[in-house]
């Protein structure tokens, strides 16, 4: 079983940046792909970033593309996301998700999620 808890979330003006970590529980956390999600008020969870269990394939979704940076320290049991250029487009719930698996995956749809953790709120005021 794997805990998840993300921080770093808060109030940043347009055109700041964030850095999210997401700290995991659990010895066996090098076997979990881990992605971000984020849901804005009214609207469904989407995928904004995803990282393989040895960190060595990462997938973005197009919106965050050339802004957003996935990276994970197996080591420390943490994974980061690395939000530049906010725009307030990217106000969400932000959520750290991981599914166990073998090989190089990517966690890129909520239904394949086996662990959520509780979520941190980003704004971005304009």
């Amino acid at each position: 079983q794997v805990q998840l808890a993300e921080s770093g979330g808060g109030l940043v003006q347009a055109g700041g940046s964030l850095r999210l970590p997401c700290a995991a529980s659990g010895r066996t956390f090098s076997m979990y792909a881990v992605g971000w999600f984020r849901q804005a008020p009214g609207k469904e969870r989407e995928f904004v970033a995803s990282v393989s269990q040895s960190g060595g394939r990462t997938s973005y979704a197009d919106s965050g593309k050339g802004r957003f940076t996935i990276s994970r320290y197996n080591a420390k049991n943490t994974v980061y996301l690395q939000l530049n250029s906010l725009s307030p487009e990217d106000t969400a719930v932000y959520y750290c998700a991981a599914k166990f698996g073998f090989g190089e995956i990517v966690l890129e749809a909520p239904r394949d999620v086996n662990y959520w953790g509780q979520g941190t709120q980003v704004t971005v005021s304009s």
